[in-house]
């Protein structure tokens, strides 16, 4: 369906790309700056502020930097998706109306439109691993990683979106979702810096219930450790992508009857 419609979608996401920065005095340029503002906070305070031992994989700090960026920027698009594409349905009630309109896409151009930032910061991420001189074959594996997270991104947006339409608490709730999302995923650590009495849990450990620790942990294992994701990350991202994806295309297909008379 997304293939047949991908004109369509790429049209609509580019004109909401370009209504979101209208008017804004920097403009585009917000899409290098809005990382770059996070990452210095990041850095500022898990360097000088609350200063952590970083694994022996890396020399300096500004390697431990750069580790924090590769969580930050994919960590941005997904929470960005989740703020726009919570409220796609309800805010887009006249496309809805229009018979015409596939309104299967509505949640997925909101996705594609938060990976407008996210591409402006791997940008600036694989600048800085290059300079690092950090760049391995397993960057290769990045469009892939990157799909996995469009996938369940979309995959969840489906779901959210459906049930926001009944539930508008939960348009308000996300904001809090996603700060504890930001305490709890591997932005600023890696596996090696997991305690031990945390491992040592097995599957009662709650990171392990955090899509986002796959997520983030496989960018940081491609792009500046240089190996395939430990663990069996990668392998769990992609079934929860594969899985979210299909199950939120089902849901979203049966509540979509229902979204006329709700919105």
């Amino acid at each position: 369906m997304l293939w047949k419609y991908r004109g369509l979608l790429r049209q609509t996401t580019l004109s909401d790309i370009r209504a979101r920065f209208a008017g804004s005095v920097l403009g585009m340029a917000w899409l290098v700056a809005y990382p770059l503002i996070f990452l210095s906070t990041y850095a500022m305070v898990y360097l000088y502020v609350m200063p952590v031992k970083f694994p022996d994989l890396l020399n300096s700090s500004m390697e431990y930097v750069i580790v924090i960026f590769c969580g930050l920027v994919p960590f941005i698009g997904f929470a960005e998706a989740l703020s726009l594409g919570v409220v796609s349905v309800t805010s887009n009630v006249s496309l809805i109306k229009n018979t015409l309109f596939p309104i299967e896409l509505i949640p997925v151009k909101a996705v594609l439109t938060s990976q407008c930032t996210q591409a402006a910061g791997m940008g600036l991420l694989l600048i800085a691993i290059v300079l690092l001189g950090k760049l391995s074959w397993w960057i290769l594996m990045l469009p892939a990683i990157w799909m996995l997270q469009l996938m369940f991104s979309i995959g969840l947006i489906w779901i959210l979106s459906s049930l926001n339409v009944i539930m508008r608490d939960l348009q308000t709730v996300i904001g809090v979702v996603i700060l504890i999302l930001m305490i709890g995923s591997p932005i600023a650590w890696t596996v090696e810096m997991i305690p031990d009495n945390l491992k040592s849990l097995g599957w009662l450990n709650p990171l392990y219930y955090n899509p986002l620790y796959y997520m983030i942990l496989s960018y940081q294992d491609v792009l500046m450790m240089g190996r395939w994701p430990m663990h069996n990350i990668f392998w769990v991202l992609l079934a929860l992508a594969v899985v979210t994806f299909f199950v939120g295309y089902w849901f979203f297909s049966r509540m979509k009857k229902v979204f006329v008379d709700n919105v």
